[in-house]
């Protein structure tokens, strides 16, 4: 059976609002978390993530309580990622009504952190959130942390591959080349990530067009993501759908 491709709006939280921004600068309010959870929930969203991108800067952990209201608001599963530096962060988010969680610099630092959080939750609740760019480094793409602005020195194909290997269930490739930018998802390395990754796909970075959806997921995507042209109301959910669908791709109705 074949799975269907999952469409999933990105809420980036900082200060308690959701917020966007192009290469991870500038940012600009764009609501109220819960309120657009609610809403995406509505419209048929087949996940949710959420993203709390000051929590590693600001070395605090994953704000609960805004995590909770948007947990009893939506009835899809919900990522949640930003500040995650232990298993017991994980145990408190998923009893606040995380699905799944989404971890990025703390495992950079000290990656045994995906084994501890593997081998005591499953693998199906957990996601490594890989913020890529194109450096000269073996893959031609390196890891970046803290939100993009600086350079991990670690090879992006490497790091994934180490990851799956320690535990991940799932990845999400943010191309950070392409963040914000509205012109399309990074083709090149997506299909690169594919050729070498055993688990699902979730691709991220450059959506500005419900074309830029058929063509990540015909690269190899097994989910697409999105923030701004969802939050701004550029493109809907629905029309992402029938766009995939058209292409011949599964998706939930």
């Amino acid at each position: 059976m074949t799975l269907a491709k999952r469409v999933i709006p990105c809420l980036d939280v900082a200060g308690g609002r959701v917020v966007k921004g192009v290469n991870f600068k500038d940012l600009v309010d764009a609501g109220d978390p819960v309120e657009l959870a609610k809403k995406y929930g509505a419209e048929g969203a087949d996940e949710l993530t959420f993203l709390d991108i000051s929590a590693s800067v600001e070395e605090r952990a994953t704000t609960l309580e805004i995590v909770r209201k948007t947990a009893e608001q939506v009835f899809i599963p919900l990522t949640v990622g930003g500040g995650i530096r232990s298993a017991e962060n994980v145990n408190e988010l998923l009893r606040a009504g995380a699905d799944k969680v989404s971890i990025n610099t703390a495992a950079l630092a000290r990656p045994q952190l995906i084994n501890e959080i593997s081998d005591r939750f499953g693998n199906q609740v957990l996601v490594l959130s890989v913020d890529a760019r194109r450096a000269d480094t073996k893959s031609g793409f390196e890891v970046t942390t803290h939100g993009g602005r600086e350079s991990a020195g670690v090879d992006a194909l490497a790091w994934i591959e180490e990851g799956i290997s320690r535990g991940v269930g799932e990845i999400l490739l943010n191309s950070m080349d392409a963040d914000g930018t509205k012109a399309g998802f990074d083709l090149e390395m997506l299909r690169r990530v594919r050729d070498i990754c055993s688990v699902p796909v979730i691709a991220s970075g450059g959506a500005g067009r419900t074309s830029d959806f058929t063509e990540a997921v015909a690269a190899g995507a097994d989910a697409v993501l999105a923030a701004s042209v969802f939050h701004f109301g550029e493109i809907k959910i629905s029309q992402v759908k029938k766009e995939l669908a058209k292409a011949g791709f599964p998706i939930r109705p």
